[in-house]
């Protein structure tokens, strides 16, 4: 069962983030943010400005009680030790933005947001230093990558995924989830009627702690794994993970040899997959899991293997629409966190991987 950290919001829970030294920071509907200890408590709330949703939080990986909270059109900059008003704020987007990150130096900061826009600010010289423009659509997620300050991954409704370096206007290479579902469904006899009907909207991204694999999560249900390789990527693995849209990917922590993901989707499943060694190798697709659905409203079950390369290690049948899930080491023990539409984070233990 779920531990329930219920006591911090009134409005439904958004987005979460961990510092190194295990705070968590939570953003929520109406402008609430909220600072948490590993062990669930409370301590410190603040209503940003203008009452906006905040969908997106990320510490400094250099100052660990700096908080980014992006609300809106505004990025604050906010300390955890005091929360009282943002030390900064920054109007840079002319929309609401869905994802914010920041790089490992702490000197840029990438916001993507609804026009399909991405924002790079300088936190040195605190001004716009680019602004990538590609994506048609809403540019649902962004990340820099671990080890290359400079470079990114973004992905959209548009259904592109594109890689960036902050010194080019345009991308150093894009795909396009549209176009490889196609060619999945040519190549899998086992694929669902009615497929096409639900195009892969990209809808979050997460990278591995290499800086050279990095998982994307779609409308259709699948995600995909790539392999940047110098200035261009391709597809690595491909494979089913939810009945509806995967609305959250993140990858652990890993081990020599091994990687852990996890997943959240809209089927109110969060998965942990294994990803197998060989991933540097693509394959074909392979022929996809079909689950069982669970009568309970929160199960924990041991699930087979979805292909030869990647193995669903548990599944927990959360029952609620997942908005973000954060994998974390809290009091010595694996966990995993899970905001939903309600007021409170689920916290679900994941033993020894």
């Amino acid at each position: 069962m779920a531990a329930k950290w219920d006591t911090g919001h009134v409005n439904p829970v958004l987005c979460l983030a961990v510092s190194k030294e295990r705070v968590i920071a939570s953003g929520a509907e109406s402008g609430e943010v909220t600072i948490w200890s590993e062990q669930g408590t409370p301590m410190g709330k603040i209503h940003v400005k203008g009452d906006e949703d905040v969908t997106g939080v990320a510490f400094s990986p250099v100052s660990f009680s700096k908080l980014y909270a992006a609300h809106g059109e505004t990025i604050s900059v906010l300390d955890t030790r005091v929360l009282a008003e943002p030390v900064e704020t920054f109007s840079v987007n002319k929309d609401e933005i869905n994802c914010i990150s920041v790089n490992e130096t702490d000197s840029l900061l990438a916001a993507a947001d609804d026009s399909g826009t991405v924002k790079v600010l300088d936190l040195q010289t605190k001004k716009v230093c680019r602004t990538l423009q590609r994506h048609t659509n809403i540019c649902s997620a962004v990340s820099f990558r671990p080890h290359r300050p400079q470079s990114l991954v973004s992905c959209g409704l548009d259904m592109q995924v594109m890689l960036w370096n902050v010194q080019k206007a345009r991308p150093l290479w894009l795909t396009n989830l549209q176009h490889l579902a196609q060619d999945e469904e040519d190549t899998d006899l086992h694929q669902s009627p009615g497929q096409l009907f639900n195009p892969p909207l990209a809808h979050s991204l997460s990278i591995s702690n290499c800086g050279n694999v990095f998982c994307c999560g779609a409308e259709d249900g699948k995600i995909r794994s790539f392999r940047i390789t110098g200035t261009r990527f391709e597809e690595d693995l491909c494979f089913k993970a939810h009945t509806q849209g995967v609305s959250q990917v993140s990858f652990l922590e890993q081990d020599p040899g091994q990687t852990f993901l996890l997943s959240g989707g809209n089927d109110g499943r969060v998965c942990l997959w294994v990803l197998g060694k060989d991933t540097v190798q693509p394959q074909k697709p392979q022929k996809h899991l079909h689950s069982k659905k669970s009568t309970s409203k929160v199960k924990l079950k041991h699930m087979t293997e979805a292909s030869p390369r990647v193995t669903s290690s548990l599944c927990i049948e959360h029952g609620e629409k997942v908005n973000w899930i954060l994998g974390a080491e809290l009091q010595g023990s694996k966990v995993v966190l899970v905001a939903d539409p309600s007021n409170a984070i689920s916290m679900y233990q994941l033993g020894e991987l």
